[in-house]
């Protein structure tokens, strides 16, 4: 599964949606652009929130069940939730655009109590050759 390693900090976000959509670059536009926007959503999680020094992405593509799959894995146990900012907030929906955009999402913890994975789904068809 082709993964990459990022460090934790803002200049790694549009780096993590830039590799994502590199590994799609024969995929429809649409899925592209969705699966760059879901995963800068993650890759902000991580680096906002898990506090540690880098953050890995993984991308896999399931071309005969027409399924993409999209992993962040960083360095906190701590799952996320999603909820419902104040209309007036500035932050706080990014989980929301995940669930709403992606067609599966989840989140588990990895062998080490101090990890986890966020990851989404997004069905195709895929495009004849």
């Amino acid at each position: 599964m082709p993964s990459r390693r990022f460090g934790s900090f803002p200049d790694s976000i549009p780096a993590a949606r830039s590799y994502v959509t590199a590994e799609l670059d024969s995929a429809p536009a649409g899925l592209c652009e969705t699966a760059g926007l879901l995963v800068s959503e993650l890759a902000t999680n991580a680096v906002r929130h898990a506090g540690g020094n880098e953050f890995v992405v993984e991308v896999q593509t399931f071309p005969e069940e027409g399924r993409l799959w999209v992993g962040v894995t960083d360095t906190s146990s701590g799952l996320p939730v999603l909820r419902t900012p104040a209309v007036t907030a500035e932050s706080g929906r990014g989980m929301q655009l995940v669930s709403l955009l992606a067609d599966r999402w989840g989140a588990r913890r990895r062998r080490h109590a101090d990890e986890k994975t966020v990851w989404f789904e997004l069905d195709f068809t895929p495009v004849a050759s």
